[in-house]
């Protein structure tokens, strides 16, 4: 892992660091973390996107060019939220930094 902060989900509260009603999108930090379901399966969850971006498209591109399966979820908290099966972070980092939709120092990676 190239020099990213990246934190374990068993000793840390992922959703911890999102203080009261703030959201995300003000402070232009994007989320991306990545969930134990069962077994080696594993959930990959993007938060924090502008909501000028269709996230829709968004999940849809990324299933079709990551072969994998996602949806977007809609949490109370925290807005719409990207899911993709399997641990997609590295991919899903280097399609923000691509497309410019996140700066590089904006994405924060959670996981073990």
């Amino acid at each position: 892992m190239s020099g990213r902060h990246i934190q374990n989900l068993k000793e840390f509260d992922p959703f911890a660091d999102v203080q009261g009603g703030s959201t995300l999108t003000d402070e232009g930090i994007v989320h991306v973390r990545i969930q134990q379901r069962n077994g080696r399966k594993t959930l990959t969850t993007v938060q924090g996107l502008h909501e000028k971006f269709d996230k829709k498209l968004i999940a849809k591109y990324c299933k079709k060019h990551f072969a994998c399966n996602g949806t977007v979820v809609e949490h109370p908290e925290y807005g719409e939220v990207i899911q993709l099966q399997g641990d997609q972070r590295d991919a899903f980092v280097e399609f923000l930094k691509s497309t410019g939709m996140a700066k590089p120092e904006a994405i924060k990676v959670h996981g073990f």
